[in-house]
């Protein structure tokens, strides 16, 4: 509380004048005060002011200021009591504007006692402005209270400023003009009077600007441009911090608006959303300033302004969204609009540039807006037909099938809100009919493709000639019709598709940014109907057509890709009927710019590109092996781009004869005479998944030496993304989709540094896919023998330790011959798991000779006559396709030599064999050996796995026991095994220990092969799992289970098994299982193996993972009389 002694004369009493608060002030002049003062005359000789108070939203003020009055015994004075409004908080310039004046004599200020008493006013436009005053008399007053008596006198410009607010404040009343001329005339002199550095100057700028605007808003003056260069010029006075800072900005922020009320320029009404952001932070809840920025004429009327603005997706139009979204904070009635328009802008600057973050926002705000709009909202259809679209857009650049399914959902809602007879039925019915069309290409069910076309036509009949959007309903249509020509082959369906898209470009603006489809579309019809009539005026138009959409396109336009498509559709439509070989080497062409147009989505490219290597195959093209480059290449950047291992998995499957392309590519390298290509393309191709994780592994100490900030930072982000991949995916879409954009921004981060890496000096080819050169060291310990399977050939690549490789074709071995190989060995293994031990399995010895004599004989007298391999050494099989189902390991003539009396020898007999899934992994385990650690022992078993896991496995505990006192001290054996032995026990000594014994259930999923897993007590070790390990450190795994070295029958390349993820996770040996393990009779197998191992060590040394190849031959050799030879065939080595 502000207390004053005014003391004008010599009076015998004092009064103590409280000024509590004042009600419903309103300015006459309807300015807005930058706060409400009481001033209190006592006669002619002086003033006291209260303090400047903020006013309320219900035009309230508080001020609890009080004033001392002396008066003496035979006097009476009166009392002039005045409202006032204050247009400056910092420095007043002048009194302001008067809202009410009162005379009151003394003794009426005693009247009401100690109690405070209202003062009423006279009503200001209907209005009555009221002071809640208390007056109380008091004998004595300390002389020490300040005195404020101020001069009622004032200085020119106070006085001229005076006259200013008291002309405007009649111009607002009465209209009249020259009321208006004589305030800004006042206004005027006292600018004049404040030249640059008067501390008054931004208060004088403000008065003449703000008189101006009246005028303006009321057509009595037209220079908005200077009005606004006052309040400019005002407001750089007043920067952030200063008092009048916000009111500065309301002022700007009001002649731009009313400049846009006027001219309807959208640049105005931009700047007005960009001020009101700043303004409404700095204008405190329940102010009046606040009330009137964010109400109907202030914030709120930009809000909606910019809303009702057309679709911008200029970086500045989105800008401007976001700057309105900021504006409608939760619980803001605006705000499902300005996340459907920002959603909006962004998904068409999605649809100029491709930017897939675009579109992930786009979901984002639809989905907010969509939840904001619950059901029976009259505009709930609206937002939930823009996301739908947004999730079909974000298939079609994506691939992923759950996209276009929620998309589907989506629209069916919509249509269902949208009865017969509402006004946008039709696009409702156009644009589920386009998903399910969508979905029919993908899926193939006619009752798609059926219901998509009934949909259109129901569609088309709702927009009539003259309908606005006629022209996209019939290319719509005509489009739909032409996907069911191509798949079901009718041709009424296709003339009719022409005739349509014939129509809807004839209706279709110039000027439509969408005109370009209709071209290209057309044209791909035309070259369909060419293909059946061979009418060359149709060829010839469908090629005019793609040009013009061409020319139309800016150059990195996403729909450029669909023109080149259509393009290179009609060239080589053209030349399979006149064989002109320009036509198809401009085919080509443009299936080279298709495939590499940098902003179409990769499930397009992809497709582009295999398509591009079918062509080149079918005539002998001699782009073919590019266009193989193109095809792994952009497989690899599109599985990169999904954030978890299932869903890399789901995208390398995807795409129809992608799983073959690796095979494809080799085979095609091999039939060029091209084989170090053969073997780079099956190494970029094959195991995408474990080399798409394994570059986030790689050793570093080389970057370490040259650059160890930036192998720091490489590193840390390789962490971040690596975790981001085995983090659990949320059930909770938008959640979902947060995390995959994070993950995308994470996945650029990466690429960059990988980039800066690429920069230095030595480094050009960091995680780029090896060259052959780099591939051969995989042969340093023994060559490494690639088997190809394709629909072209089968044959197999020799990589020795030097030179080039060598290639063994396989003359009486095709793919169908491996096929029924693979499913005749099936057959055969469970077959022999029903007979006695002791009988002869002469089936499976028939199939393991045509294993020898048709496959591994030819591969093996290369490597004997020609690189001289020696008997006993080690060799490699990395098989590919169906080879990765046939026990090349196993192979055997089983018969006698001519003498009669010694039997021919089989491949474990001349050669050491083991298996890597690529040449990469054997590399990659090889470099992690030169780091060992003290060997640790474990050996994890478990016999009663949980419910649903398994039955018990009688053999389990005396298995662990034997292993458990065979290894040596030095490895400081353990066991773990019954109620221990639990999902996260297992994960835990697997992290912990070099070598790992593992005996238990294993199972393969064929489904998901991720959820092929180890059974456990609690819960089964997945091999999801195994892969979120990274254990540098270890050695050697014998997994002694079934199934745990077989690979996903849909995509065998990939090898995806629990043999392979224990492998990537760091273990350098592994021994697997190719089907189901007998316990009973494999134990022989088991103990021989350690038997082996343990073999000529000396006290106190450690055991060798690189001899486990050796110990696994030697251990099937001597229990051929216990183990049944399915038995012994079971078991596999990997690695080093």
């Amino acid at each position: 509380m502000r207390h004053s002694t005014f003391m004008p004369g010599s009076w015998d009493r004092y009064i103590r004048l409280e000024v509590v608060n004042g009600k419903n002030l309103t300015v006459p002049s309807e300015r807005i005060p930058a706060g409400i003062y009481v001033s209190v005359s006592l006669d002619s000789s002086g003033c006291w002011k209260s303090a400047i108070g903020i006013l309320l939203s219900d035009k309230s003020t508080t001020w609890a200021d009080t004033v001392t009055l002396y008066k003496s015994s035979d006097a009476s004075p009166t009392l002039s009591v005045e409202i006032r409004a204050s247009f400056e908080l910092d420095r007043m310039l002048g009194n302001g504007e008067i809202i009410g004046k009162l005379e009151k004599s003394w003794d009426a200020l005693l009247d009401h006692g100690n109690e405070p008493f209202v003062l009423s006013f006279p009503p200001v436009h209907g209005v009555q402005p009221s002071l809640t005053l208390k007056a109380t008399i008091i004998q004595d007053c300390d002389n020490e209270d300040s005195a404020l008596l101020n001069p009622i006198v004032g200085c020119q410009i106070t006085r001229d400023t005076d006259a200013g607010h008291v002309h405007f404040a009649k111009y607002v009343a009465s209209k009249t003009v020259s009321h208006l001329d004589d305030a800004v005339r006042h206004f005027q002199l006292v600018l004049d009077q404040c030249p640059v550095g008067h501390p008054d100057q931004a208060a004088a700028l403000t008065n003449l600007a703000w008189a101006r605007l009246k005028g303006y808003t009321r057509n009595d003056f037209q220079d908005i441009d200077s009005i606004a260069s006052l309040f400019r010029k005002a407001l750089a006075l007043r920067p952030q911090g200063h008092l009048d800072h916000s009111l500065s900005i309301y002022h700007l922020l009001e002649a731009l608006t009313w400049r846009y009320r006027k001219e309807r320029s959208a640049i105005y009404i931009h700047k007005s959303a960009r001020l009101s952001c700043k303004l409404l932070p700095l204008c405190s809840g329940g102010t009046y300033l606040h009330s009137i920025a964010a109400g109907t004429n202030g914030v709120d009327y930009v809000i909606c302004e910019c809303n009702n603005l057309p679709t911008d997706a200029s970086d500045e139009g989105i800008h401007l969204r976001r700057v309105v979204l900021e504006l409608c904070p939760l619980g803001n009635k605006y705000r499902p609009r300005a996340l459907g328009e920002l959603a909006q802008a962004v998904e068409a600057r999605f649809l100029q540039r491709g930017t897939i973050d675009d579109l992930a926002e786009s979901i984002q705000h639809g989905r907010e807006a969509a939840s904001l709009y619950p059901e029976g909202h009259s505009e709930r259809d609206a937002y939930l037909n823009n996301l739908a679209l947004s999730l079909k857009y974000r298939f079609d650049h994506q691939g992923n099938s759950d996209n276009l399914n929620e998309a589907i959902s989506l629209y069916e809602e919509a249509l269902r809100l949208r009865p017969v007879g509402h006004k946008t039925r039709d696009v409702s019915l156009d644009n589920l009919g386009g998903a399910l069309r969508t979905r029919f290409k993908q899926c193939g069910d006619v009752n798609d493709i059926t219901r998509s076309i009934s949909l259109r036509r129901e569609a088309l009949t709702l927009c009539p000639p003259g309908n606005p959007i006629r022209h996209k309903t019939l290319n719509n249509l005509a489009f739909t019709l032409k996907t069911r020509y191509e798949k079901l082959d009718t041709s009424e369906d296709l003339d009719e598709a022409i005739d349509l898209f014939r129509d809807s470009l004839q209706l279709w603006p110039h000027d439509d940014p969408f005109r370009h489809k209709g071209l290209y579309n057309l044209s791909s019809a035309l070259c369909s109907r060419f293909m059946q009539t061979r009418k060359n005026e149709d060829v010839e138009e469908a090629i005019r057509l793609c040009q013009e959409s061409l020319e139309i396109l800016p150059s990195l336009h996403p729909d450029r890709y669909f023109s080149y498509m259509c393009l290179q559709e009609a060239y080589l439509s053209r030349y399979r009927v006149q064989r002109k070989s320009d036509d198809l080497s401009l085919a080509v062409e443009n299936f080279r710019l298709a495939s590499r147009h940098p902003t179409q989505g990769f499930p397009n490219r992809i497709k582009e590109a295999i398509s591009w290597t079918s062509q080149a195959e079918a005539y002998q093209h001699d782009s073919v092996l590019e266009a193989y480059q193109m095809c792994l290449e952009l497989l690899n950047c599109h599985a990169m781009t999904r954030s978890t291992i299932m869903s890399q998995h789901e995208a390398a499957t995807a795409f129809y004869g992608a799983q073959s392309l690796p095979v494809d590519a080799a085979s095609c390298a091999v039939c060029h005479d091209d084989l170090r290509q053969a073997v780079e393309f099956l190494e970029q191709g094959r195991c995408q998944q474990w080399s798409l994780a394994s570059r986030l592994r790689s050793p570093l100490e080389d970057l370490e030496l040259t650059n160890p900030n930036l192998a720091h930072k490489y590193s840390e982000l390789s962490k971040r993304l690596s975790d981001a991949q085995s983090s659990t995916v949320s059930t909770n879409r938008a959640a979902a989709e947060q995390a995959e954009t994070q993950y995308r921004k994470l996945t650029e981060q990466w690429g960059a540094a990988v980039d800066t890496i690429r920069n230095l000096i030595g480094f050009s080819r960091f995680l780029l896919p090896p060259l052959y050169e780099d591939l051969q060291a995989a042969a340093r310990y023994g060559p490494v023998i690639i088997l190809i399977a394709s629909k072209k050939l089968c044959s197999a690549i020799i990589v020795p330790k030097s030179g080039e490789p060598r290639h063994i074709s396989l003359p009486r071995m095709n793919l169908t011959h491996l096929e029924v190989l693979k499913k005749d060995f099936a057959r055969e293994i469970r077959h022999a798991s029903c007979m006695p031990p002791q009988e002869t399995r002469k089936e499976l010895q028939g199939l393991l000779r045509t294993v020898w004599d048709e496959i591994m004989l030819p591969i093996v007298i290369v490597l004997q006559r020609d690189l001289r391999v020696g008997c006993r050494s080690r060799i490699w099989l990395c098989p590919t396709a169906a080879f990765t189902s046939i026990p090349l390991h196993a192979a055997h003539p089983f018969r006698m030599k001519a003498d009669g009396i010694t039997r021919e020898l089989c491949l474990e007999d001349v050669y050491i064999c083991s298996y890597t899934p690529t040449l990469s992994a054997l590399i990659r385990s090889r470099q992690m050996m030169k780091t060992r650690v003290t060997p640790s022992f474990v050996a994890i078993g478990q016999s009663e796995p949980g419910a649903g896991q398994g039955e018990a496995l009688l053999t389990i505990d005396s298995e662990l026991e034997f292993v458990r006192k065979i290894v040596p001290a030095t490895a400081n054996p353990k066991t773990l095994s019954g109620d221990d032995a639990t999902r996260a026990g297992a994960l835990d000594a697997l992290q912990h220990h070099t070598w790992v014994h593992l005996a238990c259930h294993g199972k393969q999923d064929q489904k998901q092969p991720y959820y092929s897993c180890f059974a456990m007590k609690d819960e089964p070790v997945t091999l999801l799992d195994i892969m979120e390990q990274d254990i540098p450190h270890a050695e050697f795994a014998f997994l002694s289970a079934c199934h745990t070295a077989v690979g996903d029958k849909e995509t065998p390349d990939e090898v995806i098994h629990l043999a392979a993820g224990l492998q990537f996770s760091g273990f350098k040996s592994v021994i697997g299982t190719l089907w189901v393990v007998d316990d009973a009779v494999a134990k022989h197998v088991v103990e021989a193996f350690y038997e082996n191992m343990v073999k000529d060590l000396k006290d106190g040394a450690m055991m060798d993972c690189t001899k486990a190849a050796w110990a696994l031959n030697r251990a099937r050799c001597s229990v051929k009389t216990k183990v049944p030879l399915e038995q012994r065939m079971v078991f596999i080595h990997i690695g080093v």
